[in-house]
């Protein structure tokens, strides 16, 4: 109940952010990029500052999606070993569910940095080939961060640290959910619907 009410706050905070300044020209681009995407006013908020690097190109806002996605991922494992370090998760289930937890972390930011090392290169000849690639590493790395809540979901109880713990990895899904949304917009569109 708590973390439905804190995600409720945070949307209704996102949507006063985002009604006080989208009406910018510079922001339609990242309101047009994040069209695409489930978490949007997340998106939004994650990834203007792109917008003027960005403007309509796919192939920019899916390395910026990644980009920041990578720039999450390893903020939530350094939190997560941190946890571990202090020995600040009780009970010998949590304590497996969180080295299973950082293990996946570590995938995930792996995946990553191939999906970004991809981006990077793209080529006419082999895109299809490469997206097909980065596509199954962005997929794989948002099964890696389901799996490590679901390490947490089974337990009976809560702590105010595992709450804390599974706010966290949930941003981190939601910001790789709409980077994938973005690699799969630039996979539909095509390396030659814009400018690289």
């Amino acid at each position: 109940m708590r973390l439905a009410i804190l995600f409720i706050v945070f949307l209704f905070l996102s949507w006063l952010n985002f009604r006080g300044w989208a009406s910018s020209s510079r922001d339609t681009y990242v309101r047009d990029a994040c069209s695409v995407t489930r978490y949007q006013n997340l998106c939004i908020h994650s990834l203007a500052s792109f917008s003027r690097i960005a403007r309509r190109s796919p192939s920019k806002w899916a390395r910026a999606g990644v980009s920041v996605t990578i720039g999450e991922a390893k903020n939530a494992s350094q939190y997560l070993n941190k946890l571990k370090k202090n020995r600040l998760v009780k009970g010998n289930r949590n304590r497996i569910a969180l080295s299973d937890c950082i293990e996946n972390f570590q995938d995930t930011i792996d995946n990553l940095h191939k999906s970004l090392g991809v981006l990077r290169k793209l080529d006419a000849t082999s895109f299809d080939t490469q997206m097909g690639d980065i596509i199954t590493w962005m997929s794989a790395a948002l099964t890696d961060e389901d799996t490590c809540l679901d390490g947490f979901e089974e337990q009976n109880t809560r702590t105010q640290v595992i709450q804390v713990l599974q706010n966290r990895v949930t941003r981190v899904t939601y910001i790789t959910s709409n980077a994938l949304a973005l690699v799969n917009k630039l996979a539909s569109t095509g390396l030659g619907s814009s400018t690289n």
